[in-house]
């Protein structure tokens, strides 16, 4: 059971990344029991889980606001080098 736990911890689905964000707009920091809403939002997730989600997500940002984490280069999808 210990890794069921613990791989629900540490996977979040693109679906349930996006209950997070959804959930975060609508219990702000001022939300009593914020945690608990957030988490009955994505579902399958502990109110620690997702404030520890929380707390990683912050980091990033500033990791990323201070310039010490790029922003990931994306390749563009723009014209073909093949001809015709």
């Amino acid at each position: 059971m210990a890794s069921n736990s613990m791989s629900s911890s540490n996977s979040w689905t693109a679906k349930e990344n996006k209950a997070f964000e959804r959930a975060l707009a609508v219990y702000d920091k001022d939300t009593p029991d914020r945690w608990h809403n957030v988490a009955k939002a994505v579902g399958g997730k502990t109110p620690e889980e997702v404030k520890r989600h929380y707390e990683l997500l912050v980091e990033d940002v500033k990791h990323i606001e201070s310039g010490r984490v790029p922003f990931p280069k994306y390749k563009t999808t723009g014209g073909s080098s093949q001809a015709n």
